[in-house]
């Protein structure tokens, strides 16, 4: 039986050709997802195919298919999921507009409350570790 995460190619024609990562066993079966086009390269394609494990033999073992994503389509991939990420989280605090302003200013409070006076940092960093978690929680949109 093969362990999770190894990778696989068909020597059988009943598969599509690729390489495919073992990603569960069990019940006398192997599940694969086919992780590479016929090329070799990677493809999210979210092709699930259960092999009997007496059928099995019709696979071989593999690598891992290589990263083959250029510097710049990853920087661009990169600032893409963080501007989806950042949006995001805008839209979720602008939803609960009394939590995000009511964490704000426990924040600031944290971060400049002791500039004017001479009190301990202390509590002001506490404010500002609670301010932010609650900024954190409140973009979550768990609440």
């Amino acid at each position: 039986m093969p362990a999770p995460y190894e990778h696989v190619v068909p020597t059988d024609a009943d598969y599509p050709d690729g390489v495919y990562r073992v990603v569960g066993t069990g019940d006398g079966t192997v599940t694969l997802l086919r992780v590479t086009d016929a090329d070799g390269h990677r493809a999210h394609t979210g092709e699930l195919v259960s092999v009997d494990a007496d059928a099995f033999d019709g696979f071989t073992a593999a690598d891992p298919p290589a990263a083959d994503r250029s510097l710049g389509t990853a920087v661009a991939s990169s600032l893409a999921t963080g501007y989806w990420s950042v949006r995001a989280f805008g839209r979720e605090l602008r939803a609960h507009p009394l939590p995000t302003a009511v964490a704000v200013v426990v924040a600031l409070v944290g971060a400049v409350g002791d500039a004017p006076g001479s009190l301990p940092d202390h509590p002001f960093g506490g404010l500002l570790l609670v301010g932010c978690l609650a900024l954190a929680y409140v973009g979550s949109g768990r609440l």
